[in-house]
């Protein structure tokens, strides 16, 4: 239809042709005339459809040929206005629906084409004319449809009317009046156009603004359709933007009453703004909810204070809680979180309880909101619920159970980890404000409260770097941060104070004893859920993570806001958790925190800047210090408050830099003295663990300085504190300084002499040796440093407690170090040691003067460590990886010991004359110098002169200890233990040619084997209790002691005066039975003392053996009985399956000499009776044995004792060892390890493996392969570089010392061995 040619036959005729034209394409032509569309506008006899074909046809012509009809009108004005005047009324005559549109849409694209804003004047003119002739805006609604439409296609038309039609937007205003609910909603939207415009509303008249306000208002409150409501809705929620506009909707709570000269209203009826968005926000439309929820937002946005108590007291609040349950529309949720976050800023919101009820429903809403992908309203959400929390009164608490705080905890642990660092943020916030008192449940949720710290700071975690603070606080000039660091610096900040706030909550609840523990939680979860609980995870996560993170940030930008939070929360540490803080202390000051802090607070805080942050920083350096001065291992508890005191003066004004502080040292008349006592404590306590605050050397000079600037007696005086602190930071420094001369020494020692020394003295190697470094000291204070060092109990650690393994030195770590320090002291000042060590009468004067002192127990100490220094240069140490004595660096010869062999043989004999004096003679009441001139004689029986000699004065030395030995009591560990244990290592340790004079001597004292006696009798008397009576080290030191004088008595034939009594049945048993009980020094030396008996056939003149349990009871014996008697065919099973068993513990003190002593039992069988021999190694459980210890890891494949078994087992030919599994997996070990890594005993009783197998008849091998294998590792063991003999070097473990080859495998055939020994 739009193709037709506009023409009206019956009158074109008359028409000029200039009034019409021919458009479009040459296919397309259309016909256009204006006049005739004019006429049929006019005409009443036109049909609506005509009509209707002809606006079409115009319509098409303006679209296809844009210009064409505009061309036709510019050639008289006149024409165009009454083309458009006729068309104007066309749209109030008309009544077609379709001729309307077609009307309205021709006009507005023909006002469009013409671009004339006097055509379109005309246009509003006429209609204002058309309005003013008519008693009502009945009939208009095409009228303001065109003007609609006319408004959004012209943008300036809305200044337009604000500005030259004033009077046309008063008629649409008085439109809002008319019944029409479709006109009122065109109305509407004019006016809602004009609104939009700032400009335009800025021009209104003030009192036609607010008449239309009110109008709205009404016509909003009695809308019945949705169209007129939305538009309302529309209208009203442009017009809440003005503030005057908003106090007028605010203020109308009249009745309304009509103006004069207007319509009459409807009816009057109260009119609220509240009431009727409280009306929309009951509607069952979520789009009018929603508008509704922002109208009242864009309400409380200008002035909350002034309108939220009129909404609040409408019960808003009650119904948009509401909402948020029952909706799951993002728009609606976003709108009424935003309308609440306003009306939460009036307390009224607060005191009438809304939050209580609607915590629920919003706590619901964040849960599923949190699912959603819209973050502005998990945001809005979270911000919502942070500023409930944070300003709900405690006097109303809003979880009063825990289901409560569970769900919102449950809400905050989803936030938090959301992939977007806003939304974790606001999460943060959300939390901070839930980790206070107010909002705890009864029981408190520790559990909960855990989890939350924890996500928090697992997400700080999972943070991008680098971090950037939103707060510049360097002044330098650096990158601009990207958004991603910003975000992430923003939530690192937000958790820092959310971790602040916990800690301080579980800092309260410590205060409360009903907050403490959850009574309600079941006995074995009450750790998980306590206040004990949450703080270790604070501290955990504070050392974990907090610290790594924030001193990683502070590496790139600090920032003080961080930094006040982060020492906020150290310092809440120390206050939770007291008993763990020495620890947490110790590890800040070694990771350098008090440089961390001082550096910070002199960048940040210096010029009264971040007074805040100086507050904690004071704080926490505070508290670190007196933890670290408070920690008992520090000397001088008594002066900690005077030296916290000291720190407390002047920490808060102390915010130079490091470099400056040597310069504040060293001016002694412009800095007060306050500040330089500050600077000493604190360097003192830094440089104690390792925080080194200055270099060295410029620590040194101004120490110097401070101590030679040390004010004269008669001034004030220095405190203590200071002038200790002071000294002990020179000694520390001073290697590393040049020497000092005569005057700053002698300014040093008056300064030192201002008090008594004690009080000046620290435990620490360094001042010693700065001390003795210079003569001018050491003669003034060296007598009472080395006494007050000396006397230093060292503190028992952890080392001291474990008893130590088998074989290995187990000397007092701190006692260890106190001795190498005075060999170290001695060796670089040989005037103190011929002084104090080397004077032959005036040291055994001295030494005797402080033990028969009467007051003798802390000298006794003194002295015995001070000895152990000097004959720590001369012990042998045995080497774990060689096995030889190695000694250490700087040891000298033998000539001190042979000194002091005399001096001491001469003091045990004024001792003993002593002891033998007095009326109770040497039992109990021995001088308690005795064990320590005993354990002096076993230092230096371990010296390499020990063992080449042995002279007059080692005989005499043996005399008197064998008999102070034999006039002991048993119980008498303390000194029976060193004397057993000095005798057993001369005989042990003595050259052949001297052992059999030591031997004699020792067999010829009754005294020393009733001893011995005494000892095993006591020993089987408590086996079936305990080890306790006697000590397990002092048995085992007589067993060693028994098992060398057997050995040495039988090769050289020695007379015996005094037999022992043994129960060989009774030790067989305790091997069995009683090993559970036994450490494994005790077992070790019971199986040596068997393998000694067995060694010499079980017929030692000094040995009276009792068969015990091992006897045989039937008479008369059996010959297997017989031959093996007193040991019975069962007391030689039962041995066996003892010491395989032993074997089985897998034992590195163990394994040797059970297979030595298992060696000497298979000798001993296999010439009594080799039947019995060759049954007890074939027996089957030997193959069980031989699986556990191959199948126990690489170590025991290549272990010496293993092959010596494997070796002796062939020997005995039993057929146990077989080429598989046994020796294919010791060929695999030794193939993979290489045959040049092994230790010379395993390559040697390796070598005789092999060599075994080579020989062995009954062994036969699987493949041609295994037998080279074989040849080929013989030979490689062949060209190894033949090893060393094995020395007898001695062992220590605890406090008795044995020698290494009663523990080391026995090589070589056990049936010469046992020829040998019988030689």
């Amino acid at each position: 239809m739009s193709n037709m040619d506009v023409i009206y036959q019956k009158v074109h005729f008359r028409h000029d042709p200039r009034w019409s034209a021919i458009t479009g394409p040459s296919a397309d032509d259309v016909v256009l005339c204006v006049a005739c569309v004019i006429e049929m506008m006019e005409s009443k006899d036109v049909s609506c459809v005509r009509k209707s074909v002809a606006l079409a046809g115009v319509g098409g012509v303006l679209k296809r040929s844009p210009g064409a009809i505009k061309e036709l009108l510019s050639q008289d004005t006149r024409v165009c206005l009454h083309f458009i005047a006729s068309l104007l009324a066309m749209l109030r005559s008309s009544e077609d629906s379709a001729t309307l549109e077609q009307g309205i849409q021709v006009l507005v694209h023909l006002l469009l084409e013409l671009q004339s804003e006097q055509f379109v004047q005309d246009v509003l003119n006429d209609i204002h004319t058309q309005l003013s002739q008519q008693a009502s805006v009945r009939g208009f609604l095409p009228i303001f449809t065109f003007l609609g439409k006319l408004v959004d296609a012209l943008p300036a038309l809305p200044q337009t009317l604000a500005c030259h039609h004033v009077s046309l937007l008063e008629w649409l205003s008085v439109g809002l009046q008319y019944p029409d609910e479709v006109l009122k909603a065109s109305v509407c939207y004019i006016l809602r156009r004009v609104w939009e415009v700032p400009a335009a509303t800025e021009s209104l008249p003030t009192p036609l603004r607010d008449s239309m306000a009110r109008a709205v208002l009404h016509t909003l409150h009695h809308a019945s359709t949705p169209q007129l409501t939305i538009n309302c809705l529309g209208l009203l929620k442009q017009m809440l933007q003005l503030g005057e506009v908003v106090s007028v909707l605010m203020n109308c709570r009249t009745e309304l009453v009509p103006d004069e000269g207007s319509a009459d209203w409807p009816s009057s009826q109260y009119c609220s703004l509240p009431l009727v968005l409280k009306k929309l926000l009951l509607s069952g439309d979520e789009l009018l909810q929603v508008a509704s929820a922002r109208c009242m937002a864009a309400v409380l946005v200008h002035s909350p204070s002034q309108y939220c108590p009129q909404f609040i007291q409408a019960d808003l609040p009650e119904f948009l809680f509401e909402r948020l349950s029952s909706s799951s529309s993002e728009a609606m949720l976003w709108s009424t979180y935003g309308c609440l976050l306003l009306l939460a800023e009036e307390s009224l919101f607060f005191s009438q309880c809304h939050t209580v009820y609607g915590i629920e429903p919003l706590v619901r809403s964040l849960k599923d909101v949190l699912k959603l992908t819209n973050l502005e309203v998990q945001k809005q959400g979270l911000q919502l619920l942070t500023v409930i929390l944070d300003r709900q009164p405690a006097a109303v608490r809003l979880f009063p159970t825990s289901m409560g705080f569970m769900g919102v905890a449950e809400v905050v642990l989803s936030g938090v980890s959301s992939p977007c660092l806003r939304v974790a943020t606001h999460a943060a916030r959300a939390a901070t404000a839930l980790l206070r008192l107010q909002h705890q449940s009864s029981p408190v949720q520790y559990k909960e409260l855990k989890k939350i710290v924890g996500a928090i700071i697992t997400r700080c975690t999972e943070l991008p770097v680098p971090i950037t603070t939103r707060q510049s606080t360097t002044g330098v000039p650096g990158p601009k941060p990207t958004n991603q660091a910003s975000k992430a610096g923003s939530f690192l900040l937000q958790a820092l104070v959310c971790f602040q706030e916990s800690c301080r909550l579980a800092e309260q609840c410590s205060s409360e004893p009903s907050l403490k523990e959850n009574a309600f939680t079941a006995p074995n979860q009450q750790r998980k859920d306590s206040l004990e609980a949450l703080c270790l995870s604070l501290l955990r996560s504070c050392d974990t993570v907090l610290i790594p993170t924030v001193t990683r940030l502070c590496e790139q930008a600090p920032s003080s806001q961080v930094l006040q939070h982060f020492f906020s929360i150290l310092s809440y540490q120390f206050t939770l958790l007291p008993s763990l803080m020495p620890l947490f202390a110790l590890k800040l000051a070694s990771s350098g925190f008090i440089r961390l802090v001082l550096e910070h607070k002199a960048a940040l805080c210096s010029g009264n800047r971040n007074s805040g942050l100086n507050a904690a920083c004071c704080d926490l350096l505070l508290k670190l210090c007196k933890c670290l001065l408070s920690q008992p291992a520090s000397s001088h508890q008594q002066d900690v408050e005077e030296q916290l005191g000291l720190l407390e003066a002047s920490l808060l004004s102390l915010c130079s830099r490091l470099a400056e502080w040597p310069s504040l040292l060293t001016d002694a008349s412009g800095t007060p003295r306050a500040t330089q006592h500050c600077l000493i404590s604190l360097l003192h306590v830094a440089q104690l663990h390792g925080d080194r605050l200055l270099p060295e050397p410029v620590l040194f000079s101004c120490m110097v300085a401070v101590l030679c600037s040390m004010p004269e007696p008669g001034d004030a005086l220095v405190p203590l504190c200071v002038l200790r602190s002071a000294l002990y930071l020179l000694a520390i420094c001073h290697d590393k300084s040049p020497a000092l001369d005569w005057a700053p020494l002698n300014s040093i020692s008056k300064a030192l002499s201002l008090c008594p020394f004690p009080s000046l003295y620290t435990h620490h190697p360094a001042l010693l040796h700065f001390v003795f470094r210079y003569p001018e000291l050491s003669d003034h204070f060296g007598q009472p440093l080395l006494t007050l060092w000396l006397s230093h109990q060292p503190q028992p650690g952890r080392e001291d407690q474990a008893e130590p393994a088998l074989g290995v030195n187990s000397s007092s770590s701190s006692t260890s170090s106190s001795s190498s320090t005075l060999q170290a002291v001695l060796d670089k000042n040989p005037n103190v040691t011929l002084t104090l060590m080397v004077r032959e009468k005036c040291s055994v004067t001295e030494i005797d003067a402080l033990m028969l002192s009467s007051a003798r127990s802390k000298a006794l100490k003194a002295v015995r460590r001070l000895w152990s220094a000097v004959m720590s240069g001369w012990r042998r140490e045995p080497c774990l990886s060689c096995g030889a004595s190695c000694r250490p660096e700087g040891g000298s010869d033998g000539a001190l010991p042979t000194l002091l062999r005399p001096a001491l043989l001469q003091l045990l004999q004024r001792l003993a004359c002593h002891s033998t004096g007095s009326s109770q003679g040497p039992g109990p009441s021995a001088p308690s110098a005795l064990p320590l001139i005993l354990q002096l004689l076993c230092l230096m029986q371990t010296a390499p002169s020990a063992a080449s000699e042995m002279d007059g004065t080692d005989f005499k030395l043996l005399f008197h200890v064998s008999n102070l030995a034999g006039k002991l009591k048993a119980n008498n560990k303390e000194t029976l233990l060193p004397a057993l244990n000095y005798l057993y290592c001369c005989l042990a340790l003595s050259p052949p040619h001297c052992s059999d004079r030591a031997v004699s001597m020792l067999l010829c004292n009754t005294g020393l084997m009733e001893q011995i006696q005494a000892l095993l009798d006591l020993s089987s008397s408590s086996s079936s209790s305990s080890f306790s009576s006697p000590p397990s080290s002092l048995l085992s030191c007589a067993r060693l002691l028994l098992s060398s004088l057997i050995i040495l008595q039988h090769t050289h034939s020695a007379q015996v005066h005094r037999c022992v009594r043994v129960d060989l049945g009774a030790m067989v048993q305790l091997l069995s039975c009683g090993k559970r009980h036994a450490d494994n020094l005790s077992l070790a030396c019971l199986v040596r003392l068997l393998q000694a008996m067995l060694d010499v056939e079980l017929a030692s003149p000094l040995l009276q053996l009792e068969e015990g349990a091992v006897g045989v009871r039937q008479r008369p014996l059996q010959p297997v009985d017989s031959a093996l008697h007193p040991l019975g065919s069962h007391g030689a099973h039962a041995l066996v399956a003892a010491l395989h068993g032993l074997l089985l513990q897998k034992q590195e003190g163990l394994l040797s000499v059970s297979v030595n002593c298992l060696r000497s039992l298979m000798g001993f069988l296999h010439k009594r009776c080799p039947s019995t021999a060759l049954h007890v190694a074939s027996q089957p459980w030997g193959r069980f044995l031989l699986y556990s210890l191959l199948n126990s890891g690489e170590s025991l494949l290549q272990h010496p004792a293993i092959l010596a078994l494997l070796t002796l087992l062939l020997q005995a030919g039993s057929g146990v060892v077989q080429w598989d599994p046994e020796l294919e997996q010791v060929l695999s070990a030794v193939e993979r390890t290489g045959v040049d890594k092994l230790r010379p005993s395993a390559a040697h009783t390796l070598k005789e493996l092999l060599t075994q197998v080579q020989h062995s008849t009954s062994l036969t091998p699987p493949s041609e392969q295994h037998t080279l294998r074989a040849t080929a590792l013989l030979e490689s063991l062949d060209r190894l570089p033949s090893p060393e003999p094995a020395q007898n070097s001695v062992l220590h473990q605890g406090e008795l010392s044995y020698c290494s080859l009663d523990v080391t495998v026995n090589t070589g055939c056990y049936r010469e061995l046992t020829r040998s020994t019988n030689v």
